[in-house]
């Protein structure tokens, strides 16, 4: 799953980082203290480097959540359902509507 906003990062440099992260983090007080060390080094926000660690684990299935393929699945499914839905509301509408032209024109035998 993309933010809303335009990634800084290519993906290489993500997954770099987090690499980094994880092979590194025995060598720091804590997640947070490597987090914080190899963020400062690629010049990005702990807390977003923090994030891409949680969704590495997660995509993994190192941590409980819902992996990114899975969730772009969900979001491509929801997406056609709300097209289907607006699709069938329009058909509906355009039935109603001409099932009433049909009864307003004259009877001719």
């Amino acid at each position: 799953m993309t933010s809303k906003t335009t990634n800084k990062y290519a993906p290489e440099v993500r997954e770099r980082a987090v690499r980094m992260v994880l092979d590194h983090e025995r060598d720091h007080a804590s997640r947070w203290a490597a987090v914080m060390s190899i963020a400062a080094k690629i010049g990005c926000a702990a807390q977003t480097l923090h994030e891409w660690v949680k969704k590495a684990e997660v995509d993994s299935g190192r941590r409980v959540g819902v992996p990114t393929e899975v969730a772009a699945q969900l979001k491509a499914l929801e997406r056609e359902n709300r097209e289907l839905r607006q699709a069938n509301e329009i058909l509906r509408k355009a039935s109603a509507y001409f099932a009433q032209a049909e009864l307003d024109r004259p009877f001719k035998r």
